[in-house]
């Protein structure tokens, strides 16, 4: 067995070293190549104005497995090998990482995360918009204990906010901009133990219209804004799909009541969608879908826009305010496709989200445009098995197990792929692992596919960038953002118990800004 496993160890390297391009067996093309990115690097200018505006595209899950083989997937989509290809993120000039943990787990979730990265401060599992002293599910240790952020803190000085999702607007990462809740799950009032509405605790949905006021909100979530008993527009007949309220209120009329007199729309389709003039409108509520958007590979381009025409809208309406703006665009539905092991999807949904970045970027100027873009957790991918260079992501590995058996270059940690039957594994021979159904094997058996805690890439480009270079808490993120657009800085009116560590921070960062950069001058202070 040893010499055959040596036999097929040979062959396969001398195989993959037949596959290199004639231009990269000439060292020319790699120093060459290398000179270029070092004279880029060379001439590169820290810009160090006031951010106007800034855009902040989160990937949720896309650690940097995804990151990786989303990039290959994205070229080979192309009719490239997609190893060598260029994501519109490979272009940001400064990157940094994130340390994701929570206050309470090594691992952290979308909540907790979101309430790192746009409040500035590390808190519980489950929990949105609240620091560490209030509890899981306990509504009463939610009052006094509220945060704010990044977008109220741009809406407070008089920008334009917005949300765009490819999940429901109450989920994790939304949320974490406008709401402050014990439970990530208190979607709808229907949501919540009646204790907890009893002892004054609101659901997500309704500080959606209450909390701040926002421009633009695109998602999906449609069945937590209406009442019991109403019909779905798109799926009627699905009783599932209606309402979910037990109040009796009806979020969609009530937000179209509050925008009376204004140049406000609601969309639920893409054909009102399409024929809303972001020249002439405000406000917009879009949501397409009762739950979460329908993945990219299934989106049904006649009802729903894609990220990328969701993005371009939301740009388009905010960006008229003189003052500048704050848009938060979630690829949400990443992390959905991991849970379920289904790598297809997941690579598919990021690629979509390069493309929403390509888009922003187009739309907006470096000059003036903060553009962060960013994971909030990862998820336990593996990129393994020496695959040829070219060969398909989703492909198996040429080098086969001690089993004699094939196995694909993506895998999972744990999840449902979870397949192993008498001792052995499946023989995936003539199994299509490309295929958009296909699940990918995991060790360890799990309905749905966990979190994993390695860091996450944090990348930069505008005004400010250079802030987010090197290692840092992931609350820093939210602070730097402040600095980089001088908004939120008195926090005063977060949790009391924090306001001294969040004054010191922000000082410290005032300070080395000043020390990188020799400034004798606080550059907010010229606004």
């Amino acid at each position: 067995m040893e010499q055959t496993s040596v036999f097929v160890l040979v062959l396969f390297l001398l195989l993959g070293s037949s596959r290199a391009a004639v231009e990269e067996e000439n060292p020319e093309f790699w120093r060459a190549q290398a000179k270029q990115t070092l004279q880029s690097v060379l001439d590169r200018k820290l810009n160090t104005k006031v951010a106007k505006n800034i855009l902040f595209f989160l990937g949720d899950g896309m650690g940097i497995t995804t990151y990786t083989a989303a990039r290959i997937l994205k070229g080979q989509l192309q009719n490239q090998s997609g190893e060598e290809t260029v994501m519109t993120m490979d272009t940001f000039p400064y990157v940094g990482l994130a340390k994701t943990y929570s206050v309470d787990f090594q691992i952290a979730d979308s909540a907790a995360t979101a309430t790192a990265y746009l409040c500035g401060v590390k808190t519980n599992l489950n929990t949105v918009g609240v620091n560490a002293a209030a509890r899981n599910g306990i509504c009463r240790t939610q009052k006094g204990n509220e945060v704010t952020s990044i977008l109220k803190w741009a809406k407070d000085a008089g920008k334009s906010v917005g949300i765009v999702t490819t999940t429901r607007v109450q989920h994790a990462t939304p949320a974490g901009s406008y709401a402050h809740s014990a439970s990530r799950t208190w979607y709808s009032d229907a949501d919540m133990p009646d204790s907890a509405i009893g002892e004054g605790c609101t659901d997500i949905s309704s500080q959606l219209l209450k909390n701040v006021d926002i421009d633009v909100i695109i998602g999906g979530g449609r069945q937590y804004m209406t009442p019991r008993g109403t019909k779905d527009p798109e799926y009627p007949a699905d009783f599932s799909s209606g309402g979910k309220r037990r109040d009796g209120r009806h979020l969609i009329q009530e937000w179209q009541n509050m925008k009376n007199g204004k140049a406000a729309h609601y969309a639920w389709n893409k054909t009102e969608f399409d024929a809303i003039d972001p020249e002439t409108t405000d406000y917009l509520m879009a949501l397409f879908e009762p739950g979460d958007l329908r993945y990219e590979a299934e989106r049904d381009p006649s009802m729903d826009p894609s990220i990328i025409e969701t993005t371009e809208k939301a740009i388009r309406i905010l960006q008229k305010n003189p003052k500048g703006f704050f848009l938060l665009v979630e690829s949400g539905r990443i992390d959905q496709a991991h849970h379920q092991g289904n790598a297809y999807l997941a690579l598919h949904e990021a690629v979509a989200f390069d493309g929403a970045i390509a888009r922003g970027l187009e739309l907006t100027s470096e000059d003036d445009t903060l553009t962060i873009a960013t994971a909030d957790h990862s998820h336990p991918l593996t990129f393994n098995g020496f695959p040829f260079r070219g060969q398909s992501i989703l492909g198996k590995s040429p080098l086969w197990g001690t089993d004699m058996l094939p196995y694909t270059t993506l895998m999972y940690g744990n999840g449902p792929g979870h397949k192993i039957v008498n001792g052995k594994r499946p023989d995936i021979r003539n199994v299509n692992t490309n295929s958009m159904e296909y699940i990918q094997l995991s060790a360890a058996p799990l309905d749905s596919t966990t979190h994993s805690g390695e860091d996450v890439v944090v990348l930069a480009r505008g005004p400010m960038a250079h802030l987010f270079s090197g290692i840092q808490e992931q609350n820093y993120i939210a602070h730097a953002l402040g600095y980089a657009a001088c908004v939120g800085a008195d926090l005063s009116s977060d949790a009391l118990p924090l306001t001294q560590n969040v004054s010191s921070l922000w000082l410290s960062l005032k300070r080395i800004h000043k020390r990188m950069l020799g400034l004798l001058f606080d550059p907010c202070a010229i606004l």
